[in-house]
């Protein structure tokens, strides 16, 4: 045994050098989740004793507990995450319409035998009233993605305005709402909210890494009114790792095309009473544009992480937990707003253009949570004290002295602007301010900090079971910016100081204190489940111009109820519909006339689960007494319009989502995972109206909503087995148009419609071990995914990544 001692000891020692202190949290009790094969629960069953996640809704949760304590009650929106498995368990079952999980390397391994499950406002994932859907940790090891993008456009419903390719600052919308910098979606890792500035700037700017992801959740319909401010759509939740029951390291490290590079390290051990993890991650790339005159467009991103927990009182009828988590991240990327004309983009779709050469991202950002849950019979209560802190410097060509670049663009062979584009390549030099370059940092700092608190209750009144939630969260965010321009003039092909003095363009700051409550009890009684549910938000916003020695304060008050209801017909069929209030806080510091976004969103639809099985029929249609449109510079804006919010009025989105998975067993140690969704969407502006913000302009009644696709499709195959497996995915997007508008877009309006596969394949060389392949877009498919903010932008081309996994437990 001594060299399998010598074994685990390198193996450790080669992994804790990739790894960073730092302290998380995670809250929920978690209990051994029945063996597969068992009974069915009876339809409308409450799952109260259901396991849950590593981060329960609007919490963290606790990590497994002893299958002989008192299950907690089921969390208001939770995926169960791995519990300890009694002698016997049958091989693991994801959820009760899910797959196996693939038999790879483990991440973190947990027992031999786990489960996966999920529940929803007290209910099962599969009879929840209302539109959920987790992307479990077998298939986020399937297909190795790095852009969040990509893994959350499986899901239906959800799509995305492409934009780096890389996926480092995503544009997200759920069911017609605008993708921009997905400020329209609430966003949340482990339950804590985690855009820079959820209500005084919701544009994420951040988007933590989902290659280090456990698990990603998305809600949709009334379960939305348990996530704020944003619920006019739905919320996106990233579940992190667990820490491990056992002692567990594990190393990934791959390399590929353009110099993409990846190493993952995670280090954790458990006792009885308590437990950490370490998790550490390195993401760079060369880039895959091509910068006139040369030049890197890649980046390097670092994600450090670590948890730890501690039971302060493990056993007994009152259980306490104290969990801590700490979060470190950075990125510098030579990124930039500047596309390209149509032309050039059919020419070289790589290209990139001569006065982007000095564009470049930094920031680094700091996240601390520390929570403490108690537990008692069947009540459990979990409150956690948060902070973010996001600093970030974007220096990148903003304008012409003379000219909007993207009108440049738009039509660069004209008299007028031929001049500016010939500037903007490098073929001609600056001959006048007109053609000037004004090049320039936005430099912004960001607060997030609160203190949320939940508690979740299971009990009987006679003959209905109840699961309660009642929730409370008191939060204060703030961005201060400070943009500035230098003129630079182009000589030679190269950016040259003009000599002129820094022009400060924008000097502010917003801040917002909100309290926010909510409650949601599901009743079951025989095969029925209904849901009632109330959010209310108390906003109080506060702008401050320090160029124009202006302030501005704001209040608002908003109560938002929901109701969904579900119906069984068989232990595998039930039908479900809902409604509820779709609400969006404008930006501190508008006019007095503007007003929040709101909107009476339903749906109702079909779900059949079985073990293995799933398909999904849900029909949507959101009703807008107001929808709003916020200026941004990733959307074309410029200073004097940042954060200028319109109200568009009166509009109606409304669609279908159809998702189906069915995993064949037919026998030798071989599965069949299949999975497909579908998603139609339709939109229509009922009002006419002005806009400051580019992607509106004038718009009549009638225009349809610009960056959402009518179409959009997703699908995947693969076989498995002992050794390995081979996968098969692609994704189809529909074009969308670049601006409102209605009837036929001309050319220039229109992004193309795209058509990528991917192909995974990995070989479980030993029981430690695996090697894994990843082709990424492999008919190398070259298509305009967005025009925003200036010109044509590609997807990311043809990548083929090669790595290994190492795994320790």
């Amino acid at each position: 045994m001594a060299w399998l001692k010598d074994r685990s000891r390198r193996a450790r020692s080669a992994v804790a050098p990739l790894l960073m202190w730092g302290l998380a949290s995670s809250a929920a009790a978690q209990t051994v989740p029945p063996e597969e094969g068992a009974a069915p629960a009876q339809p409308g069953e409450l799952d109260t004793a259901a396991p849950v996640d590593a981060a329960a809704t609007s919490a963290p949760a606790v990590e497994p507990q002893p299958a002989t304590e008192v299950p907690a009650p089921a969390p208001a929106v939770e995926a169960a995450a791995e519990t300890p498995a009694t002698p016997g368990d049958a091989p693991t079952v994801e959820s009760a319409g899910g797959e196996p999980p693939a038999p790879t390397v483990e991440l973190m391994p947990e027992p031999e035998s786990k489960k996966f499950e999920s529940v929803v406002v007290g209910t099962s994932e599969t009879r929840t009233s209302g539109s959920v859907h987790i992307v479990k940790p077998a298939q986020l090891e399937r297909y190795e993605k790095d852009d969040p993008s990509t893994v959350l456009m499986s899901v239906p419903g959800v799509y995305a305005r492409g934009e780096d390719g890389f996926g480092l600052r995503p544009n997200v919308g759920l069911r017609g709402v605008n993708p921009d910098r997905s400020k329209k979606v609430t966003l949340l890792e482990d339950g804590v909210l985690f855009g820079p500035a959820p209500y005084s700037a919701p544009a994420a700017y951040y988007f933590p890494l989902v290659t280090r992801m456990q698990s990603v959740r998305v809600l949709k319909g009334p379960s939305a009114i348990q996530h704020g401010p944003q619920t006019v759509a739905g919320s996106v939740e990233f579940i992190t790792r667990d820490i491990p029951a056992s002692e567990s390291a594990w190393l990934d490290v791959a390399g590929g095309g353009y110099l993409y590079g990846k190493a993952h390290g995670v280090f954790g051990a458990s006792t009885e009473r308590a437990g950490f993890l370490v998790e550490g991650i390195h993401l760079r790339s060369n880039g895959f544009k091509e910068l006139d005159g040369g030049g890197t467009t890649g980046f390097r991103r670092n994600e450090w992480m670590a948890k730890a927990r501690y039971r302060l009182v493990p056993e007994g009828e009152v259980r306490q937990t104290f969990n801590l988590k700490l979060g470190y991240s950075d990125e510098l990327s030579n990124e930039t707003y500047l596309g390209l004309s149509d032309e050039d983009f059919r020419a070289n779709p790589l290209r990139r253009y001569a006065a982007s050469a000095l564009d470049q991202m930094k920031w680094h950002r700091t996240q601390v949570a520390a929570s403490h849950v108690l537990e008692s019979g069947s009540l459990a209560i979990t409150t956690t004290a948060y902070r973010n802190d996001f600093a970030r410097v974007w220096r990148k060509v903003n304008r012409f002295g003379g000219a909007a670049i993207a009108n440049v663009l738009a039509d660069p062979t004209s008299a007028r602007n031929a001049i500016y584009y010939g500037v903007l390549t490098g073929q001609l030099d600056t001959s006048s301010t007109q053609d000037t370059l004004f090049i320039g940092p936005n430099d912004r700092s960001f607060v997030s900090q609160g203190v949320q608190s939940v508690a979740r209750w299971s009990t009987t009144t006679g003959p209905l079971s109840h699961s309660l939630e009642v929730g409370a969260r008191f939060h204060y965010d703030s961005i201060d910016r400070k943009h500035s321009e230098d003129a630079y003039r182009m000589e030679g092909g190269e950016l040259v100081r003009a000599g002129e003095p820094t022009f400060i363009t924008a000097s502010n700051k917003d801040a917002t204190h909100a309290v926010a409550l909510h409650v949601t009890d599901a009743i079951a009684w025989g095969p029925f489940v209904l849901t009632p549910g109330l959010r209310l938000e108390v906003i109080r916003s506060r702008a401050a111009d320090r160029l124009k020695g202006e302030a501005k304060e704001g209040a608002l008050e908003v109560l938002m109820p929901g109701m969904g209801a579900y119906g069984a017909v068989t232990p595998e069929l039930g039908f479900f519909a809902g409604a509820y209030r779709g609400f969006s806080p404008p930006s501190p510091g508008q006019p007095d006339s503007v007003k929040p976004e709101k909107s009476i969103n339903y749906e109702g639809g079909a779900r059949w689960t079985r073990r293995g099985e799933r398909f999904e029929v849900v029909g949507f249609f959101n009703d807008y007494t107001n929808l709003t449109a916020i200026c941004t510079f990733s959307g074309g804006c410029v200073d004097e319009d940042l954060d200028r919010q319109t109200d568009a009025g009166r509009a109606q989105i409304f669609g279908l989502e159809v998702y189906a998975e069915k995993t064949f067993r037919p026998g030798g140690g071989l599965t069949f995972p299949l999975s497909a969704s579908y998603t139609l969407t339709s939109t229509e502006l009922l009002n006419d109206f002005r806009s400051a913000d580019p992607q509106f302009g004038a718009v009549k009644a009638g225009d349809e909503l610009p960056y959402v696709p009518r179409h959009q499709v997703f699908a995947s195959a693969g076989v498995e087995g002992a050794l390995g497996g081979v996968f098969v995915s692609a994704l189809y997007i529909d074009s969308m148009r670049e601006k409102a508008g209605q009837g036929e877009a001309a050319p220039g309006e229109l992004t193309d419609a795209l058509l990528t596969f991917d192909v995974n394949a990995n070989w479980n060389f030993t029981r430690w071990g695996q090697l894994y392949l990843s082709a990424r877009n492999v008919l190398d498919a070259e298509d305009i995914v967005s025009r925003r903010p200036y010109g044509a932008r590609p997807n990311a081309p043809r990548t083929v990544i090669l790595g290994f996994k190492l795994a320790h437990h």
